[in-house]
């Protein structure tokens, strides 16, 4: 279900553990970052870092090595900055 909007979903499932899937969608073509911050916002992983065209894009996060608690993804693509928090029960 392609859109002409940019979106960021709530990751699902959420609490996750110890893999969770996380869509967007992208109107128009561009640069995506996609990363997995800390609640004190330091970076922890890249998840996409490169030219997308548009389209609804699904990646799954695989956790496994990190802790227990509260994270933060982000997207930032043309301008749109989206996040939304996740919690790892481990």
């Amino acid at each position: 279900n392609y859109s002409n909007s940019y979106s960021l979903e709530q990751n699902y499932p959420n609490p996750f553990n110890p893999a969770t899937s996380i869509r967007f969608n992208l109107p128009y073509a561009g640069n995506v970052k996609l990363g997995i911050y800390n609640i004190l916002g330091e970076k922890i992983i890249t998840l996409v870092n490169e030219y997308k065209v548009p389209g609804v894009y699904t990646i799954i996060f695989d956790a496994n090595g990190l802790n227990s608690g509260m994270y933060i993804y982000k997207m930032e693509t043309n301008g749109f900055i989206q996040s939304h928090k996740m919690t790892l029960i481990k």
